[in-house]
């Protein structure tokens, strides 16, 4: 069963040492430190927010879907969800949550995806893998982390909703998100952050209309 546990944060936004903004259906990048607290902000309400977890000093150590639902035997994430690597470790623990469920299942939108789900027209449209593409072909942490596309494992969706049917389908629909909700998680190990805050307009992931996210960092 999966139960919303929502929980807000005593975390001061005015003492965050990372305060920063990232434009609808742009990439983000950084480092997050072992003890730091990591929050997504919703500034618009029904943003999906792609997201991947790298170990910023071994990048072949990443968040893993299937260890992370395995361990905790759900499908959504909230409030006490350990989101867990391939190596068995788990990278961060969500401590605060406000919108209360979190895809694991979705993916990221790509040109072959859009094509198949939609029309050949959509192949040219920007999606998700082009972000996480470009992030790994032009940001410093990935360049020295070694990494290429052979890196892109199967990401988060922080604000999306997309149930399971009980015929085990998947369903794309309106977010359950709102302005001003959060996720804040609190890091384990060193985490290198890549997102992708999805430009997708061809489901109601993201209310058809990409808008921005608020990231903030806090020292443990």
């Amino acid at each position: 069963m999966n139960t919303f546990n929502l929980q807000t944060s005593q975390l001061d936004p005015n003492q965050a040492i990372v305060n920063e903004i990232c434009a609808a259906g742009e990439p983000w990048t950084k480092i997050v430190k072992q003890g730091q607290f990591f929050r997504i902000v919703d500034l618009e309400g029904n943003q999906a927010v792609d997201t991947l977890f790298f170990n910023a000093n071994h990048a072949l150590e990443r968040y893993s879907a299937t260890d992370t639902i395995r361990a905790q035997n759900k499908l959504y994430l909230t409030t006490g969800s350990k989101l867990c690597s391939n190596f068995g470790n788990t990278m961060l623990t969500i401590v605060a949550d406000t919108c209360g469920r979190h895809d694991t299942l979705g993916g990221a939108c790509a040109a072959e995806s859009n094509t198949v789900r939609y029309a050949l027209e959509k192949y040219p449209m920007h999606s998700c893998r082009d972000n996480f593409l470009h992030a790994l072909a032009h940001d410093t942490a990935c360049e020295q982390l070694g990494m290429s596309k052979r890196d892109i494992p199967s990401n988060i969706n922080f604000f999306m909703n997309v149930p399971v049917t009980e015929e085990g389908g998947l369903e794309f629909v309106d977010g359950i998100s709102a302005p001003g909700k959060y996720v804040e998680m609190r890091a384990e190990m060193d985490v290198f952050v890549l997102i992708s805050n999805c430009p997708q307009l061809n489901n109601p992931c993201n209310a058809y209309n990409p808008t921005p996210i608020r990231l903030l960092v806090w020292d443990a």
